[in-house]
């Protein structure tokens, strides 16, 4: 199945994360069907900034939990494709837009902090509920949510897990404008057209010298993240509440 949909508008590229019955959850097929849209993004001399959006209901409620329900030991295959994924989102040389509805909840938040910039709808949540699944975020919400928020806040969304609003993620500067939801790709493809009209030399460069200067502070602290989320899902609690999630039911 096709889970990622793609479309050009002039010289924006339209990357749906398309898997609704699922709210989006991030499988396996569908990291890698985002990994050649984004791929397909980047080489097309004609697109100058790219959107990701989602279908349904949901931007995205996170990885999809049933990878994790598998073999432990093909885990770590799983958080490194979600991370070469989201580490091109980063090092795209044209600035990334989220337009960001409904949930995005662990991995969905991490992608969205991962774009270059956010465009939220008012009904959007945003959150880390790893912690209730008895792991942490494995795709890079420690060490962004840390220069983005702070180490207080970043620890109060991490080790409580609970959703804050598109209000309080704009007061925090997770997003960058809250809009009402018929309005929220507009928005964000308006956004990127603003982009796509400056010098595509000049925005790529800032891009990169924000994220040189990110990657110095960071790179120590995600692969340690990226460690410790391994370690985690080995245990037998996280699999205790991963499987009690799975159950719809609540960890003893």
């Amino acid at each position: 199945m096709n889970y990622v949909g793609y479309e050009k508008k002039e010289s924006i590229a339209i990357i749906t994360l398309n898997r609704p019955e699922k709210l989006n959850a991030l499988s396996r097929e569908l990291l890698e069907g985002f990994l050649n849209a984004l791929r397909a993004a980047s080489k097309d001399p004609e697109v100058r900034a790219v959107v990701i959006t989602a279908a349904g209901k949901a931007f995205c409620a996170g990885a999809d939990v049933t990878e994790f329900a598998k073999d432990p030991t093909d885990v770590a295959e799983f958080i490194d494709l979600g991370r070469k994924v989201f580490e091109l989102v980063e090092s795209l040389e044209k600035p990334v837009i989220a337009a960001v509805h409904g949930v995005a909840l662990g991995g969905g938040f991490e992608l969205a902090l991962a774009c270059d910039l956010v465009v939220a709808s008012t009904d959007a949540q945003f959150g880390s509920p790893e912690v209730n699944l008895g792991l942490v975020p494995g795709w890079g919400a420690t060490q962004k949510l840390l220069f983005t928020v702070g180490p207080h806040k970043a620890r109060e969304l991490i080790m409580l897990g609970e959703k804050i609003s598109a209000e309080e993620a704009l007061r925090l500067g997770v997003v960058n404008k809250v809009v009402p939801a018929a309005r929220v790709l507009e928005e964000a493809v308006a956004l990127a057209s603003k982009l796509a009209e400056k010098s595509p030399m000049a925005v790529a460069a800032a891009k990169r010298i924000v994220n040189k200067s990110l990657e110095f502070l960071t790179s120590a602290g995600l692969e340690v993240e990226r460690q410790v989320f391994i370690n985690t899902i080995s245990t037998q609690e996280a699999r205790a509440r991963i499987q009690a999630f799975l159950e719809k039911r609540r960890a003893g």
